[in-house]
């Protein structure tokens, strides 16, 4: 009768949001099958926002993290690279603190020393401006480009800062906003898929992250960053990426300046051997 039409009409989504919302696990297929209703936009942004928060309440186990990480990473493209930049590949990914303009300083740091850093970054999250944001503040800066056009760029200066193309981690764009956007930012799940399957995408020898703790940092308490360390290094390390977790404070802004344009002011003293002591230190341990 009439309920078995109603039955047949329910997404499945709904009974995956009601596993999770009932701190049952997520098997690898359920999840897999969320990230392409994400992808593929059968998924409401209601379905989308109700799972974000589930996860957000209810947590992921580390086998269920993994999964995601992996859902998320392998919706889009993977970068290949030259045989001989092989063990080269580079990159960081911070949590992100007011002030944190070290990216602006440290890839082209790395790449003086011959490393290859394919650096995909993000807007800004929570209350702090993103490395994209930063640098847009420089007229006529790009900061999309295609995979071919990074492969130009790291042949010629060594490093790019570029935001997610529509072919990278896919996903995650989705993901990214609607979690500035439903108070689900905080959530260590959450945050190491969305960091690690762009990190993913990049075919990196190497990964370092910091990882930020104190007043101004997503995670309050230096127990919460080391948690949340683990779980990148750990998730990173499943999927072939070598990863190392730094934990720094943030109780204060990085550096003297919190603005977009006087952040890359900022960071461009710092390469030329001035700037702050507490910037250049950390651009130096990581």
């Amino acid at each position: 009768g009439s309920w078995g039409v109603v039955m047949a009409s329910q997404s499945p989504l709904s009974e995956l949001i009601r596993k999770k919302r009932d701190g049952e696990r997520l098997e690898d297929g359920d999840i897999h099958s969320f990230i392409r209703a994400v992808t593929e936009g059968t998924a409401q942004q209601g379905q989308i926002g109700a799972m974000l928060m589930a996860i957000r309440l209810r947590g992921l186990d580390a086998g269920e993290t993994l999964a995601l990480t992996r859902a998320m990473a392998g919706g889009g493209r993977v970068l290949a690279w030259p045989p001989p930049w092989h063990g080269r590949l580079v990159d960081k990914h911070s949590t992100g603190g007011v002030g944190d303009k070290v990216s602006l300083a440290l890839a082209p740091a790395l790449a003086a020393c011959g490393c290859k850093v394919p650096m995909i970054s993000g807007r800004g999250l929570g209350h702090t401006g993103g490395t994209l944001d930063k640098l847009e503040a420089i007229p006529g800066f790009r900061v999309t480009q295609s995979p071919e056009e990074m492969r130009t760029i790291l042949g010629r200066v060594g490093c790019c800062i570029v935001g997610q193309s529509e072919e990278l981690a896919p996903a995650d764009r989705v993901l990214y906003e609607l979690r500035d956007v439903t108070a689900t930012v905080d959530s260590p799940p959450l945050i190491t898929a969305s960091i690690l399957s762009k990190k993913a995408a990049e075919g990196l020898s190497a990964l370092v992250l910091d990882v930020k703790f104190g007043g101004a940092a997503l995670t309050p308490t230096r127990e919460s960053a080391r948690e949340l360390a683990h779980s990148l290094v750990t998730v990173g390390r499943a999927l072939g990426v070598p990863a190392v977790a730094v934990l720094s404070r943030m109780d204060e802004p990085l550096g003297r300046c919190v603005g977009n344009a006087l952040e890359v002011l900022e960071a461009l003293e710092c390469l030329e051997g001035g700037g702050p002591p507490d910037l250049r230190e950390l651009v130096t341990t990581l």
